[in-house]
């Protein structure tokens, strides 16, 4: 069985460690990586690589930044021809990035067949990006791999269900991998941040970001958190630092800090308070270690994380994030959603009996 996985940004490069340990069990299997460098910086691309070993990309295309047109265009121009040399059984496509939406192009007008890890999301909001490209993915992939039930029954609605299988979220398998590894670490923010004792912060999505208006609101919840509730711990994206640049707006109290690695990232989930996120799967993470999470959207495609109040929707209001941040505490119970952790496994199962 050849394989042939596409990735570009950081979750992804986690989601593929999973499924490249997975593989290593099985003989005769063989996996290229293309990279798009659609995340490029050696803290947002390199470092993964290195931490989860995961063997560098076959293929590392260099696409960088650009418009999402532009970006999208110039990852399919190079994913073609090398695609179209590999000729694999399968090409895995994960999540919801314009290098997700750009593989699941080019392979499905080559005829290979397509699978799509994390199918069956939906926020419902088609100004996100991310949604545009996860619809797009399923609709054209061959074989849907759902994380939660939920997933599966959204496809069922859109008339996908004879293609999905559900498999449980590979995230969590790399959670229960690779946090007992992360204690271990010796690690400096670690020594620094005390269990329970700040807020973790991230903040990403162009929603977010790119309008000046919410981004200030999230900004002045920080500062209230910070001020009247713990320290706030915000690992800044380097994007969402040159807008903070361009602005010149730099909150009050509020410790911002270069972007880290996954094992760093995932200490300080389960060092955290409560976590304040745009992300979709520092929402998951935050869930799986039972910490009250609060969502800078108006929406999630992760509905299931806010049963219990264990995750709640703030959207950028510094009123109700503020509000939430006070009620944290009174979050769970945590019910088991996501599978076993056995998710890349039961991933490679169905590629082998599709």
């Amino acid at each position: 069985m050849q394989i042939v996985s596409i990735v570009g940004a950081r979750p992804q490069f986690v989601k593929v460690a999973v499924i490249s340990r997975a593989m290593e069990a099985r003989p005769g299997w063989r996996h290229w990586i293309i990279h798009t460098g659609q995340h490029y910086d050696a803290q947002m691309s390199e470092v993964f690589f290195e931490e989860l070993g995961i063997p560098a990309p076959d293929h590392n295309l260099g696409v960088g930044s650009a418009s999402h047109g532009a970006q999208t265009g110039e990852m399919l121009k190079r994913i073609e021809p090398v695609l179209a040399g590999l000729q694999p059984d399968w090409v895995l496509l994960y999540g919801d990035t314009n290098s997700t939406l750009a593989g699941a192009i080019a392979a499905t007008k080559l005829h290979l067949k397509t699978a799509h890890i994390e199918a069956g999301l939906r926020s419902y909001n088609r100004r996100m990006p991310e949604e545009l490209n996860r619809v797009a993915a399923d609709h054209l992939s061959d074989l849907l791999l759902c994380p939660t039930a939920a997933a599966v029954e959204n496809l069922a609605r859109e008339g996908l269900r004879s293609r999905a299988v559900l498999t449980g979220d590979v995230m969590y398998d790399a959670t229960l991998a690779y946090l007992h590894k992360a204690e271990q670490r010796d690690s400096g923010l670690a020594r620094r941040w005390a269990p329970g004792a700040f807020a973790l912060a991230t903040v990403h999505r162009a929603e977010n970001t790119d309008d000046p208006a919410r981004l200030q609101c999230i900004l002045t919840a920080f500062e209230q958190i910070a001020a009247s509730i713990t320290p706030v711990v915000w690992p800044v994206h380097p994007r969402t630092r040159k807008i903070l640049d361009s602005l010149g707006r730099t909150p009050e109290q509020v410790h911002m800090i270069d972007p880290v690695s996954y094992f760093c990232m995932l200490l300080l989930e389960s060092r955290a308070r409560f976590i304040l996120t745009d992300s979709g799967g520092v929402q998951k993470e935050a869930y799986w270690m039972k910490k009250p999470c609060i969502t800078l959207r108006d929406e999630t495609e992760w509905v299931e994380t806010l049963e219990n109040g264990c995750n709640r929707l703030t959207g950028a209001s510094p009123e109700r994030i503020l509000e939430a941040a006070r009620s944290a505490n009174d979050a769970g119970p945590w019910l088991p959603l996501y599978g076993d952790g056995h998710a890349g496994e039961a991933i490679l199962n169905a590629l082998a009996g599709s």
